[in-house]
């Protein structure tokens, strides 16, 4: 496998901006590699996931890849800059929580932000809070758990909804925090998104980064000058570090969801 663009998570979360680069790049031919084995990485200390994620694109770029897109919230906050510093000339994304969209939807309201927990400590994330929090009451929210039930399949149990339901208690509609907006800070999450949705209410309105990130990295490549002439019919391949057959056939089942 050559010319490809290599696309990064701690697990299988990643395969809702797979998606959406998909659908904007059916031309492009993909590696989606998660790193189940080390899952989770919101638990990890910044340098364990920085040397990780190094590790990992270091081996994508010597395998091929013409781009690398870190689908993972937690390992961008980590690593993403160093990597940028170490190869300049490669087109390289990561992924940030939607803040931006949903502080201009409502400048003045109250805007959750669902994240693993080093996502929310992280310099990366305060600088973004810094930048486009303006007068909105932003509330960094770390979920600790929740990025598991998508690793496990478990996108609509009894026990899923226990959980959002004790986490979210205070910020639903007619709760004591009621927020008007929650933005996915995790690109598993997605996946668990009409549960959210429903546990919170319909009124509160869900955003999620993963089409920014895809625009984006189709914006670099073109830049580059290296994206696949539209004629050419792309592809997508599924690596997993721990690549157990139920991990692997989730994989396809997200892909298609």
């Amino acid at each position: 496998m050559d010319n490809f663009i290599s696309v990064f998570d701690s697990g299988v979360g990643g395969i809702s901006v797979l998606r959406e680069m998909v659908r904007l790049m059916p031309n492009e031919d993909f590696l989606y590699y998660g790193d189940s084995k080390n899952a989770p990485y919101g638990t990890k200390t910044t340098e364990e996931v920085r040397t990780l994620t190094i590790e990992h694109t270091k081996s994508f770029l010597k395998r091929g890849a013409k781009a690398c897109a870190i689908a993972c919230n937690t390992a961008t906050s980590a690593a993403v800059r160093v990597l940028r510093q170490m190869y300049p000339e490669v087109p390289l994304v990561g992924i940030e929580p939607a803040l931006k969209p949903a502080v201009e939807k409502y400048p003045t309201g109250r805007v959750l932000v669902l994240a693993t927990p080093m996502t929310v400590r992280e310099e990366k994330f305060h600088k973004l809070l810094n930048r486009f929090g303006g007068d909105a009451d932003v509330i960094p929210l770390g979920a600790p758990g929740l990025m598991e039930f998508v690793e496990r399949g478990e996108l609509d149990s009894q026990k899923l909804r226990k959980f959002l339901t004790e986490l979210l208690a205070v910020y639903r509609v007619g709760g004591s925090h009621q927020v008007d907006a929650a933005v996915l800070g995790c690109t598993h999450y997605p996946f668990v998104a009409d549960v959210i949705s429903e546990v919170l209410g319909e009124e509160v309105e869900i955003f999620d980064g993963s089409y920014g990130t895809a625009k984006e990295l189709k914006r670099r490549l073109d830049v580059a000058g290296l994206s696949n002439p539209p004629e050419h019919k792309g592809s997508v391949t599924f690596e997993n570090s721990a690549p157990t057959k139920e991990r692997m056939a989730l994989c396809e089942k997200l892909m298609t969801s």
